[in-house]
C-alpha cells in the first residue's frame, strides 16, 4: 500500500489543534514514527488522522502549517493565555454562524427589510446606565422586568425571546452543529458576537450554567450596541483588559442589576445570612450575577467574589451537563436561533430557498428537517 510523506510541522500543528493530543496519539500508535520521519502513513491513515483532529484533509498535504485564525477579535480574561491557538471546534462554530448570518443578511435585504437602528448606536462617551436603559427600551422590557418572573431561569428565557423579537439571532449550544461528539470547551470561550446591521448574532456556550448565560447575553447585547464583534471567555465573569470588553461588562452589570437600587438596599441585605441569595431573589438574577455586581460596585472584595464563584461554579456545572439533553427538536431552536429557523422555513415554503441549501444551513436533512419545520410552525421553542 502506498505510503505518503507528510510535513512534520503540519502533523504537529494538527495534533496540537485537536486539543486532545494524547487521545489522538493512543489512536495512532505509529504517529511518533511519522513525526520522526522513520515511517510514513497510508492514505487511509491520513484520512483517519484528519477526521480525528478535525482537520480539513487538504491541509495535511501542505509543506507548512496554514494560518487559520478566528475572523473576529478574541479576548481572554488572563492575558498570558492569548497565545493559545483557537481549537478546531471553536473556529468551525464561528464559521458556521458566519454562513448563517450571511444568508440571513442577504435574504432580509432582498425582502426589503431596513437595517436595525440600534446596532452600533452607542458610544464610549455614553455611560453604562444610558446604554443599559436604551437596550431595555429597545427590547421592550419594562422597569424591573426580571423581578416580574417567578425565577431567574424564566427571566433568561424572556430575555432570549425579546432579543429574537428585536431582530437578534440568539444561539445557545455546547457542541459543533449537531455533532454531540464535538464538545465546545467552556474554558476556551463563553460566547461570541457577530455584528451585522440586518442580522446581529450572539452565540452562548451552553456548557456553562444558566446563571452565567444570563450575564453572557447581557454582555453580548452591549457589544451589539457598541458595534464590536468579538469572542471572549469572561473568566469569573471578568473581562479582558481591553476598552470594549470592560465597557460591555459595565453595561451588562447595569442592565441586570441597576446601581442605584442595589446601593439603596445593600445595607439591609448585608445582614442576611445568605447575602447573594437575597440579592438574587430581589432582582431575579442568579447568585453569580448578584455577587459579580457587588464586586463591580466595590461592595465586596475580589477575594470574597472569587471564593464564592469557585464554590458556585461546581453547582452550576452539574446543572449545565443536563441542559443539552431532552427533546431533539426543541433543542434545535436554541442551536439554530428561533428567528433564523423560522426565516429559513419560510423561505423554503415560499420557494426562494432550495431544500438542499436549507439542509446545509441548518444541519437538518430530509424528514428531520420536515418534522422540525412542522413543529416550528406550531409554536415549538
Amino acid at each position: 500500500m502506498t505510503q505518503i510523506s507528510i510535513s512534520e510541522p503540519v502533523l504537529r500543528w494538527a495534533l496540537d489543534r485537536s486539543r486532545s493530543p494524547k487521545a489522538v496519539e493512543r489512536k495512532f500508535p505509529r504517529l511518533s514514527g511519522w513525526l520522526k520521519g522513520e515511517s510514513r502513513p497510508t492514505m487511509h491513515q491520513i484520512e483517519a488522522f484528519a477526521k480525528a483532529t478535525s482537520t480539513p484533509l487538504g491541509y495535511l498535504f501542505l509543506s507548512e502549517p496554514p494560518k487559520v485564525q478566528l475572523p473576529i477579535p478574541y479576548f481572554r480574561t488572563h492575558g498570558d493565555e492569548t497565545s493559545l491557538l483557537p481549537s478546531a471546534e471553536f473556529i468551525e462554530t464561528v464559521q458556521i454562524m458566519e454562513r448563517r448570518q450571511t444568508w440571513m443578511h442577504e435574504y432580509l435585504r432582498e425582502q426589503g427589510y431596513e437595517p436595525l437602528s440600534f446596532v452600533r448606536s452607542a458610544r464610549f462617551a455614553h455611560n453604562p446606565e444610558h446604554i443599559a436603559s436604551k437596550i431595555q427600551e429597545t427590547l421592550k422590557l419594562p422597569q424591573g422586568w426580571a423581578r416580574k418572573h417567578s425565577s431567574w431561569t424564566a427571566a433568561l428565557a424572556d430575555l432570549q425571546d425579546k432579543m429574537e423579537d428585536a431582530g437578534i439571532l440568539v444561539v445557545l449550544s455546547s457542541i459543533v452543529g449537531n455533532n454531540t461528539r464535538r464538545k465546545l470547551d467552556l474554558t476556551e470561550f463563553r460566547g461570541f458576537v457577530l455584528i451585522d446591521e440586518y442580522a446581529p448574532l450572539v452565540f452562548v456556550n451552553r456548557s456553562d450554567g444558566r446563571a452565567a448565560q444570563m450575564f453572557t447575553l447581557a454582555h453580548e447585547l452591549a457589544h451589539i450596541w457598541i458595534g464590536s464583534s468579538a469572542a471572549f471567555d469572561l473568566r469569573e465573569l471578568q473581562p479582558a483588559k481591553e476598552e470594549t470588553e470592560i465597557a460591555c461588562n459595565k453595561v451588562a452589570a447595569e442592565f441586570l442589576v441597576p446601581t442605584v437600587e442595589l446601593r439603596q438596599i445593600w445595607p439591609s441585605l448585608r445582614q442576611e445570612p445568605e447575602l447573594f441569595q437575597a440579592v438574587a431573589r430581589r432582582f431575579k438574577v442568579s447568585e453569580l450575577v448578584a455577587s459579580r455586581r457587588a464586586l463591580d460596585l466595590e461592595l465586596i472584595t475580589k477575594n470574597e467574589f472569587i471564593d464564592f464563584y469557585r464554590s458556585y461554579q461546581e453547582r452550576e456545572r452539574h446543572i449545565a451537563k443536563s441542559q443539552e439533553g431532552g427533546n431533539f427538536y426543541a433543542t434545535q431552536s436554541l442551536r439554530l436561533s428561533r428567528r433564523f429557523a423560522e426565516t429559513v422555513v419560510h423561505a423554503v415554503r415560499e420557494g426562494t430557498l432550495l431544500y438542499r441549501d436549507a439542509y446545509r444551513l441548518t444541519g437538518l436533512y430530509g424528514r428531520t428537517f420536515e418534522r422540525y419545520a412542522k413543529l416550528l410552525s406550531r409554536g415549538l421553542h
